[in-house]
């Protein structure tokens, strides 16, 4: 599956790049919107299929905040550390790492809200982390357990990274997959903003 992923891609970022008008490309790229509420769709469809979903999610309580505050957590430390490391503004790089994935709404939150450069890194790190985690998961799902699967693809895990979770993992994390990339998505505007308004060092 991660070779057909990132073929995709590459194929994708040369027609890209080409700027080559395909109807059927045009239609999608205008349509995304539909086309994830189609993928949420089947994958509401597939967890609904499994026995006894509703009451896995009940069991889960309060723990289903657990991932998401977690990844929260680390990807301000992620954004000190580079901070460190790169020279740029704690507050601007923290935002950065808020985006958590989410390199579209990051990148062009950031571009708008403070410079072009600081959402050109926006975009770039969050596709990347996105990217790194159709091959991180296999790897993390072998070699240590499923829940740390869900952690590397941030807010992306109920939509872009959701089939590698369905395919690598089981039901049990797909719900919490899907329960965090919620999460995390809600509040990755809201990161971001408060990153923003933290006082220069």
């Amino acid at each position: 599956m991660v070779k057909y992923t990132v073929s995709a891609l590459i194929v994708g970022l040369f027609i890209g790049i080409l700027d080559l008008n395909i109807d059927l490309l045009n239609l999608i790229t205008q349509n995304t919107d539909l086309i994830l509420y189609i993928l949420m769709f089947s994958v509401g469809i597939s967890i609904g299929m499994q026995d006894g979903v509703l009451t896995k999610i009940k069991q889960f309580n309060i723990k289903i905040f657990i991932i998401p505050f977690g990844i929260i957590i680390a990807s301000f430390f992620a954004g000190i550390i580079c901070s460190l490391l790169t020279n740029i503004p704690y507050n601007y790089s923290m935002a950065i790492t808020s985006g958590m994935g989410w390199y579209s709404l990051s990148g062009a939150t950031l571009s708008k809200l403070v410079n072009s450069s600081i959402g050109s890194i926006a975009f770039l790190s969050n596709l990347m982390r996105e990217i790194f985690s159709f091959f991180i998961i296999p790897f993390i799902a072998i070699r240590f357990n499923y829940y740390t699967c869900i952690a590397p693809a941030g807010a992306t895990s109920e939509d872009t990274t959701l089939p590698m979770m369905l395919k690598y993992t089981d039901e049990h994390t797909v719900v919490l997959s899907v329960i965090n990339g919620i999460i995390c998505s809600f509040f990755v505007p809201i990161l971001i903003s408060i990153c923003l308004n933290l006082p220069p060092l």
